[in-house]
């Protein structure tokens, strides 16, 4: 009989062991598939079409570098710089801002102001494309309704041009950097400020020795954040400015579809590595500073 008991032990402790042993990576692996199909193929398209130079006379394929030297030449550089301007720009105007308004709202004693802005902030934030392109052409257009009142064209204002893109971006902008900035403003102890006062610190001293000295990897975050997601757009800038504004997202564009030069699809391709290698670029500053704004704030 105690045998028997022993061996029912056993074989119920059994499976559970197994179970205890099973590998934590089979969790995620339909995830890893998923990325790895998502994710993996497109980007080993992309490298094989930057690197494939087609002969047009005999249609023969070999491997070269041409496709990413030609991307990086004449109205191509102009593209990727233009990109790289709007962005860092838009971004930067869009962190001050964003930082005042979360500070404003984080220090309100509104709890409904509050909700409201984060709120209208998440929505925003992800309002973007042609349905941002198009009210904003009915708000501020050549026959845009406070163009005709304000009579903005007597002042030279024209948003189908570098500035007015600029300002459409910050609409999303901002709201997304209030979002990102709100929860390391929360972090700011009140000891620290109090401790400040104390010492007899003025509130600009505070803010320049305490607090933006805290806030500094966040914020640098942020703007890395703004200046990807600036960089990476698209929809909006097609429907508003087209080519007038050289964009490195409409030059691709235009050399997949053929719109100016036929047979520039590779060299398009090459465009897209260098978007990557730029966004692979603000991420490797990104996460580092996120980490860091963690550790501290914690």
């Amino acid at each position: 009989m105690t045998d028997a008991l022993t061996r029912a032990g056993t074989a119920t402790a059994a499976p559970s062991k197994r179970r205890r042993r099973a590998p934590g990576w089979l969790a995620v692996a339909p995830l890893l598939v998923v990325t790895a199909i998502a994710f993996g193929i497109p980007a080993l398209a992309m490298l094989n079409g930057a690197f494939t130079v087609k002969d047009q006379a005999t249609g023969a394929t070999s491997y070269s570098i041409s496709n990413l030297t030609g991307s990086l030449q004449g109205a191509y550089l102009t593209a990727l710089l233009g990109s790289v301007k709007l962005s860092a720009l838009s971004a930067a105007i869009s962190a001050v801002l964003g930082l005042f308004l979360a500070q404003a709202v984080v220090t309100s004693r509104s709890r409904a102001l509050r909700e409201a802005v984060l709120t209208a902030s998440g929505v925003l934030a992800n309002f973007g494309g042609v349905p941002l392109a198009f009210a904003f052409v009915a708000t501020l257009g050549n026959s845009g309704v406070l163009t005709q009142r304000l009579a903005l064209k007597d002042t030279g204002w024209n948003l189908y041009s570098f500035s007015g893109l600029t300002l459409v971006y910050l609409y999303f902008l901002i709201p997304l950097m209030v979002l990102t900035i709100t929860p390391a403003l929360e972090g700011l102890r009140t000891q620290w400020r109090e401790a400040a006062q104390n010492n007899g610190a003025t509130h600009a001293q505070y803010w320049r020795h305490v607090a933006l000295p805290v806030l500094g990897p966040s914020l640098l975050g942020g703007f890395v954040l703004l200046f990807g997601s600036a960089f990476a757009a698209y929809a909006t800038a097609a429907a508003m400015v087209g080519s007038s504004v050289p964009l490195v997202t409409l030059q691709i564009a235009d050399a997949l579809s053929g719109n100016v030069l036929v047979g520039q699809e590779n060299v398009a391709l090459a465009l897209s590595l260098d978007m990557v290698l730029v966004a692979g670029l603000v991420m490797a500053v990104y996460l580092p500073l996120q980490r860091r704004s963690v550790r501290w704030l914690a």
